[in-house]
């Protein structure tokens, strides 16, 4: 038999147990180490292909810790110092407005707000963010707020493109025929007592045409472009100028135009039409032919046929003229412009 006592060899086996536990402790705190590095990573990767960072600011001293892609959203220098004055000079004027109503809500309420931001880093770069946060409090006193912020400014871009195709003729950049109806349709309906004044402008070109016949549609189109941004400097207190179909446009006066006012509109736009325009040393000679009509309680419909009822009798009056539309005009009438 063995000369060590027991509780030698009892000390001993506990030794050996307790080094094995150790190891196998220290064994999953590096797995669990390594797992989280790991996850880490991804995280940062996911995070910058994203483009959303983490932000949080306590409170009451307002200090402020982003992540790095908070950094490069602002253009700053990752690990700077960060004042939050300072930052929130880089959000737009309305946009900050809007933060601090939202943001002072939110540590009132103990919750929490979204919203897309517009920023110009301080490098200059003009941006748009999408920020959320959410209020922690401790013993039900306001400790922090935290969030993410995300940059969404090509989502933004590809979003107005989107609804300036929707909304916009891309020739002219004048607004197209599906927001010109729009307009109609809530002139018409804001009007409803009959009682205001407010009218819709047609606009047809004389000899546009032939200019396409004789010049070529290239030429037409540079035509087009001019006449397109004179209308709009004349129209400048419409509520919309509008290209309605090839070589025709669309205005729409708010009820706040007298009768008055819009005849004189009228012939303004006639005289600005029919200047020449001049394209590679040419003059080329256009007019213009306007049907007006005076909203007076009219539907869309009424209205539209009635204001092409006075473009087709400035026509037959010997075109670049403009015409009000008469109770007992009763020259042809086309309806309204089909939907885009």
């Amino acid at each position: 038999m063995s000369d060590i006592p027991s509780t030698e060899l009892s000390d001993a086996d506990t030794i050996i147990r307790l080094t094995a536990e150790l190891e196998a402790k220290e064994s999953l705190i590096r797995e669990q180490t390594a797992a989280l590095t790991h996850t880490r990573k991804i995280f940062a990767r996911a995070s910058v292909a994203a483009r959303i960072g983490v932000w949080e600011c306590s409170l009451p001293d307002e200090t402020l810790h982003w992540t790095d892609v908070v950094y490069d959203m602002f253009d700053l220098p990752r690990g700077s110092i960060l004042n939050r004055s300072e930052i929130v000079k880089c959000y737009s004027e309305q946009t900050a407005k809007e933060l601090h109503r939202r943001r002072t809500r939110a540590i009132e309420d103990r919750s929490g707000f979204s919203m897309d931001a517009e920023i110009m880093t301080v490098k200059g770069n003009h941006r748009w963010i999408r920020l959320t946060a959410t209020v922690e409090c401790e013993g039900g006193v306001p400790v922090r707020i935290f969030g993410m912020k995300q940059d969404i400014t090509e989502q933004k871009i590809l979003l107005d493109r989107t609804k300036y195709l929707a909304e916009y003729d891309l020739m002219t950049g004048l607004a197209n025929r599906s927001q010109f109806q729009s307009k109609l349709s809530g002139l018409c309906e804001r009007d409803g007592t009959g009682n205001s004044c407010g009218a819709l402008l047609l606009v047809d070109l004389d000899g546009f045409k032939k200019v396409n016949d004789t010049l070529g549609h290239a030429v037409g189109d540079d035509c087009l472009k001019e006449l397109a941004d004179r209308l709009k400097s004349v129209c400048g207190e419409a509520e919309v100028v509008a290209r309605i179909g090839g070589d025709e446009f669309g205005i729409l006066l708010g009820l706040h135009f007298s009768p008055t006012a819009t005849a004189t509109l009228a012939h303004e736009i006639v005289e600005a039409l029919s200047k020449p325009v001049l394209h590679c040393g040419q003059q080329i000679k256009l007019g213009a032919s306007v049907g007006i009509a005076l909203v007076d309680g009219c539907t869309q419909s009424e209205l539209f046929k009635k204001a092409d009822t006075a473009l087709y009798a400035a026509k037959a009056a010997g075109r670049n003229t403009f015409k009000i539309f008469e109770r007992d005009d009763v020259s042809h009438v086309r309806g309204p412009p089909r939907a885009a």
